[in-house]
């Protein structure tokens, strides 16, 4: 008798959990945003529908559609921009987070725990300007990765991030620590000569954390004491390094400025290569033969001529970056011309964060339709981070990232510059509408 009674009452309890549960699921799910877009623009067609509503449950789109299409309930939270063009939120495939417009020995005087706090700032800045996704190439100490952690966790605001960690380079190259003397033995995390010592270091870096392998394929522009021309890593170097990152799941990124390391760098079979300022009409033929994105990072050259005594070079790099300023353009048309895959990456902290979306304007400058430019930075993006399942168009199943802007960028891509309105997740950042 005892017993029957114990499962009867185990069972009522059972019932009331689940009755319970039901009536918060339900709640939960009818919890809804619903946004009015006055215009939508399918970054993958564009074409521009207007009068729409993006249907958001959680972080995630469930619907877009008509608004008079859309029944809403009381409990929706409404967000109505009737007069902007709205779009996914963009990706930028080439950001230093944690780092500032700061070159040559000033740099010896920042601490890693100073740079993740550095790097809390720049994520906001990043986010407001309607980058909703970066993927950060080159980081000291790992405070890329917990800069990540901590905006995943919600401690801080900022984009979504894929994070290298330090970068693979060479003894004595581009992303080693060249500044100091012998006496200080400075060597930075990522150095790491020889097959066996870059499987290892690849290996390291995956275990701390990183979501992708940044590797110095060519010297740099910033760095002292090398040349942006040199390759540096052996193709053999090289394709240890991609077929390691590759069986462990993470992609490549492979700075080169110099047509040798670019060749060697998409023959080894990385995911895209950053910068390319150098390469030639071989190179060129390379990346578009291989598939491999090129990442070209061009408005850094329009602002460091501009801004000339701000940015404060030293004397090498001033040098190195007059050099690839002279070419670095010209090379990009070509590789823009013959249809090479590309992805829009900014190298933000070489200028301030926040300008990320004027990399768009020169694209647009060099041939591409504003679309064409768009797409950079929304779906192709989205591929080279193999996100395209997450990001890059706004479709039932993606992460509500979203931003809007006064006018159309498909006919002025200017106008990203000046983004009014800010989702990420399902949470409004930025909204100077509501104003």
């Amino acid at each position: 008798m005892k017993s029957s009674m114990t499962q009867t009452k185990s069972l009522s309890v059972i019932l009331v959990l689940l009755a319970l549960s039901t009536a918060v699921s339900a709640q939960t799910s009818g919890k809804r945003t619903v946004i009015h877009a006055g215009k939508l623009l399918d970054v993958k067609t564009g074409r521009v529908e207007t009068n729409q509503a993006i249907v958001i449950e959680g972080d995630k789109i469930v619907s877009v559609g008509p608004v008079s299409a859309v029944k809403t309930s009381p409990s929706d939270r409404t967000i109505d921009l009737p007069n902007a063009t709205v779009l996914p939120g963009l990706i930028d495939a080439h950001t230093h987070l944690t780092f500032n417009p700061h070159f040559g020995y000033e740099n010896l005087a920042i601490s890693v725990p100073r740079e993740a706090l550095i790097g809390a700032h720049n994520a906001r800045v990043t986010l407001e300007a309607g980058i909703t996704t970066v993927r950060n190439v080159g980081a000291d100490g790992y405070a890329d990765v917990a800069l990540r952690d901590a905006i995943n966790a919600g401690d801080v605001p900022g984009p979504r991030m894929l994070v290298s960690g330090p970068p693979l380079g060479i003894t004595g190259g581009h992303c080693d620590n060249d500044l100091l003397p012998y006496e200080y033995h400075a060597i930075e995390a990522g150095v790491a000569d020889g097959v066996e010592q870059v499987q290892h270091k690849v290996r390291e870096v995956i275990k701390y954390g990183a979501d992708l392998i940044k590797v110095c394929a060519t010297g740099g522009v910033l760095s002292k004491g090398d040349d942006a021309n040199a390759s540096q890593y052996t193709l053999e170097e090289m394709r240890a390094i991609v077929a390691d990152a590759h069986r462990l799941g993470r992609k490549v990124a492979a700075h080169a400025h110099g047509a040798q390391g670019v060749i060697w760098a998409s023959e080894a079979g990385v995911d895209s290569v950053e910068h390319g300022h150098l390469m030639n009409d071989a190179a060129i033929a390379t990346l578009k033969k291989n598939g491999t994105y090129l990442v070209p990072t061009l408005y850094l050259l329009d602002w460091q001529q501009g801004h000339a005594a701000e940015a404060n070079l030293p004397d090498y790099a001033k040098k190195k970056m007059e050099m690839v300023s002279q070419v670095g353009k010209a090379n990009a048309k070509k590789a823009f011309e013959v249809g090479v895959k590309i992805g829009m990456g900014t190298d933000a902290a070489v200028y301030p964060h926040g300008l990320n979306a004027h990399e768009l304007a020169v694209y647009v400058s060099l041939g591409m339709s504003p679309l064409q430019a768009i797409q950079t930075a929304t779906i192709n993006d989205a591929d080279l981070l193999g996100w395209s399942d997450k990001v890059g168009t706004i479709d039932p199943g993606k992460w509500a990232d979203i931003i809007a802007v006064d006018d159309d960028p498909s006919h002025d891509v200017t106008t990203l510059q000046n983004v009014k309105f800010v989702m990420k997740g399902g949470e409004v950042v930025k909204n100077e509408y509501s104003k």
